[in-house]
């Protein structure tokens, strides 16, 4: 048996922390014992509680670190722990788990906010800068983070305003109002750009399949989204509607295969091949419209992350999935909303990299996967449960329109 002492500090009452704490020290059948706790008298003054646990050493260690993620730390015993790393690509045994909260580190004396928060890394301490690291960006020498002392996350705040959005932190439904979810996505839109934040789009080959692709090309050219992730498949079936007016070889038009359609897909991977590029081909005249053309024509960066399931594949696509990684992470500072189209896996592996901070909105006509990412730790991720298509042409009409 052993003893834990946990704080959690900020507005943990009405954003329902405290309860979803507790919640989790129930469920793991630790006794605990709330030793102090103050209230704040507005609702802009912070909270704070500290909890003391009992509970088996192994069980204790898990349920702390599944605490963090609510901003829950252990109370500072004493500064963080450094222990250089031995080879590359390898954290040093007991190294600590990054979240994607804001987290800082106490070395010499000073708490050190570490850079580019983002879950499942370590955090490396460089002189007086510390900053999370991917496994396998660590070298030897490096001097790496272990245990949990000198450590603490601060918790997610909670959004004020005479518009709190607080409709959508509920829990995911389809019977949420459509018209008024669209035009809230587009008011966060519109706040993120006059803050000067980046709009990410991550994609996935829907998009395109219920012609929604049209409407995000509307999005790109008038400057709304600033860099675009998705995979071979989303590139390959928006080229392939664009030159070929099929996806998966189905008329776009007609809602009706084609003859020999199921090789159409094939056949514009070839030819993007033969141009070098999708810029390429765009320079070329091979590809006129769609996504991947106005956001070469627009300047916008994207990243395609390669699977082995694809075909081709299309050569911007990163078939090496840490490159694919690294590409994503050089992307996303600065980004402030992120909307997550009809996609799993890229949802997944975005939502890895980003801050909890992003503003994120995962849209899809399936009601599990828009919970999946929230359940893999983006707890930030708000879930849209309707079809994409019709969903990005409301949202281009608010932001290109002004509605809303």
């Amino acid at each position: 048996m052993a003893t834990e002492t946990i704080e959690l500090t900020g507005h943990i009452v009405d954003s329902l922390l405290l309860a979803k704490v507790l919640d989790a020290i129930v469920d793991a059948g630790v006794e605990y014992e709330i030793v102090d706790v103050r209230i704040g008298r507005t609702n802009v003054d912070p909270s704070q509680a500290r909890i003391e646990l009992d509970g088996d050493v192994e069980v204790l260690e898990r349920l702390v670190d599944e605490l963090q993620v609510h901003g829950a730390n252990r109370v500072v015993t004493g500064e963080a722990q450094l222990v250089e790393a031995d080879q590359d690509g390898v954290l040093p045994a007991g190294f600590y788990s990054t979240t994607n909260l804001l987290t800082d580190v106490l070395v010499d004396g000073r708490w050190l906010a570490v850079q580019s928060p983002e879950m499942d890394c370590g955090i490396v301490v460089d002189g007086d800068r510390a900053r999370t690291i991917p496994m396998h960006r660590v070298r030897r020498g490096d001097r790496i983070v272990v245990g949990h002392d000198g450590v603490r996350v601060l918790a997610p705040s909670r959004r004020r305003g005479p518009t709190p959005f607080e409709f959508m932190s509920s829990e995911v439904s389809s019977e949420k109002p459509k018209a008024l979810v669209v035009a809230q996505v587009a008011e966060r839109m519109r706040a993120a750009r006059e803050r000067g934040g980046r709009i990410l789009a991550v994609c996935g080959p829907a998009v395109v399949h219920t012609g929604g692709a049209p409407d995000l090309a509307r999005l790109v050219d008038a400057g709304w989204i600033d860099v675009l992730f998705a995979g071979n498949g989303f590139a390959t079936h928006d080229i392939e509607s664009n030159v070929l007016g099929t996806s998966l070889g189905v008329s776009l038009d007609e809602g009706t295969p084609t003859e020999g359609g199921h090789s159409n897909h094939l056949r514009v991977i070839n030819e993007v091949r033969r141009h070098g590029s999708i810029a390429a081909a765009v320079d070329a005249g091979y590809v006129t419209g769609g996504v991947m053309a106005t956001c070469v024509r627009r300047a916008v960066p994207f990243v395609l992350g390669g699977s082995i399931r694809d075909d081709g594949p299309l050569p911007d696509v990163l078939t090496d999935t840490a490159a694919a990684a690294d590409a994503m992470r050089v992307e996303i500072p600065g980004v402030t909303v992120a909307l997550m189209l009809a996609s799993t896996l890229h949802a997944i592996a975005t939502g890895n990299c980003l801050p909890a901070g992003v503003e994120t909105f995962c849209v899809d006509i399936n009601q599990a996967v828009v919970t999946k990412l929230a359940d893999r730790g983006s707890h930030q991720a708000v879930g849209i449960v309707t079809d994409v298509g019709p969903f990005l042409a409301q949202l281009a009409d608010h932001v290109l329109g002004g509605r809303g």
